[in-house]
């Protein structure tokens, strides 16, 4: 085998692997987009169910709700665009610092010095949602 040949082999087989690992790096993606999806879905219905069996749902309890469906937008963006939505991480951290602020208020009756620091942050997240790029929109 002459040095042309030999390049010419290894390229080719370069290329084969590469496109192999590509498709085992998707195919590692989708199931793990789905693996996370079905457990924001699963976690949502048994937190749901515990509402019902409960026979009411708190303030907490929609906002943990409003949660799993961040997530769930948060999955579906990902799965659409491979672009991590941020902005959905934030709103996220955001929800569940409230229902933070909301557990503590309606368990103690009381704000403490920990309450400004957690309002403290949720005012920080919600500049760094106007701070944070918009990704262009596909609108004309």
């Amino acid at each position: 085998m002459n040095p042309q040949q030999f390049n010419e082999l290894h390229a080719s087989m370069k290329s084969w692997l590469d496109e192999l690992g590509n498709l085992l790096i998707e195919a590692f993606h989708y199931f793990a987009l789905f693996v996370i999806g079905a457990s924001v879905v699963w976690s949502a219905v048994v937190a749901y169910a515990g509402m019902v069996t409960q026979g009411h749902a708190t303030i907490g309890d929609i906002l943990l709700l409003f949660i799993y469906l961040e997530l769930g937008a948060m999955v579906g963006i990902y799965f659409k665009t491979n672009v991590m939505p941020v902005r959905c991480l934030i709103y996220v951290a955001i929800t569940a610092l409230a229902r933070l602020v909301i557990a503590d208020v309606q368990a103690h009756h009381e704000a403490g010095i920990n309450m400004l620091w957690v309002s403290a942050a949720i005012l920080m997240l919600a500049i760094s949602t106007r701070v944070i790029l918009k990704p262009p929109s596909d609108k004309g």
